[in-house]
């Protein structure tokens, strides 16, 4: 009995074609909606920009950018308009809240990277981005209802002078204060992510060398993720500049020419706030006016992502 070795393979032998054009629509349309995410946040920022850009425009023509960006006075229904004193109120806050958020948000991504047991770990660390997610609105009437009481008490026994004069009912100090424990969460939780994401092996050499924990966590762990900390540095402090309701219960609506933290100021984002829920007529210098303040905290925000990204393009690590 004879084989034909020639004989031509069936339909079922036929090799795969993988080309390109025989890909499945399935990936295709995955693909097709991963642009389009990415593509939505461009054209969301398109939008702000274009949003702001009428009114902010029409405001620049009335008032000069000279005067809109000087010291002095900030009473708007009066005709001044100088906008340095929301300003330094919004720096204000910011300063005092980023000096509790980065120790504390830093402190606790280290614990829980490096000392804390898995199980604590599991715990402490899901309740954490728990925080992270109370509305801000709570904060701001922890802010007003609980500690404002107790910084007008114990403030003068800490502090001489000018400086120890109690707050009154609205103060930077205390809505700095809880936006500092506000941001603790976000700070730590990412600074966490980018310590963990450090290779095992760096951790085992400096063990190998006779190193410590602190040192190993000091000096090996947090420069090898310096590139993910600065990250969350920055972005816990862009999000205290854009904090409103916080502020806008806790700080007040003084538009204070200070830093000093046991005195009511206003920031920007509370300003926006409450002249936006006001009586003002679309299109008068009022209206228009909130919309300048919008552009400036656009464009601050915008020059702190841009340092974001070179600092975390210097300090990043590459492992491969």
């Amino acid at each position: 009995m004879s084989v034909n070795l020639t004989e031509t393979p069936s339909v079922d032998d036929a090799p795969i074609d993988l080309s390109a054009r025989d890909k499945r629509w399935g990936e295709r349309a995955i693909v097709a909606w991963l642009f389009a995410t990415a593509a939505l946040s461009v054209l969301v920022t398109i939008g702000i920009v274009l949003s702001l850009m009428g009114p902010a425009v029409e405001f620049f023509r009335e008032i000069s950018i000279f005067q809109f960006l000087q010291a002095g006075t900030w009473a708007p229904r009066q005709g001044e308009f100088d906008v340095i004193n929301l300003f330094v109120g919004t720096l204000n806050v910011t300063m005092w809240a980023i000096l509790i958020a980065i120790p504390g948000g830093l402190g606790a991504a280290v614990w829980l990277s490096e000392y804390a047991s898995s199980r604590a770990r599991n715990v402490i660390k899901p309740v954490l981005e728990v925080l992270e997610g109370v509305p801000t609105v709570a904060y701001g009437l922890f802010a007003y209802l609980f500690v404002t009481p107790i910084l007008h008490d114990v403030w003068p026994t800490f502090l001489p002078g000018k400086l120890g004069e109690p707050p009154g009912i609205f103060s930077a100090g205390a809505a700095g204060l809880v936006m500092g424990i506000m941001l603790i969460p976000t700070i730590a939780s990412i600074s966490e992510d980018a310590m963990r994401a450090v290779p095992q092996g760096l951790r085992e050499a400096a063990y190998g060398l006779g190193s410590t924990r602190m040192q190993v966590s000091v000096k090996v762990v947090v420069p090898s993720a310096l590139s993910g900390i600065i990250a969350a540095f920055v972005l816990g402090v862009s999000r205290g500049i854009g904090e409103t309701m916080l502020v806008l219960i806790a700080a007040g609506a003084t538009p204070n020419l200070t830093l000093l933290p046991n005195e009511s100021v206003q920031t920007m984002t509370a300003f926006i706030a409450r002249t936006a829920t006001g009586d003002i007529s679309q299109g008068s210098i009022d209206y228009n006016v909130i919309f300048a303040v919008g552009a400036l905290l656009f464009v601050i925000t915008l020059v702190m992502n841009l340092i974001s990204t070179a600092l975390v393009r210097r300090f990043r690590e590459s492992y491969e």
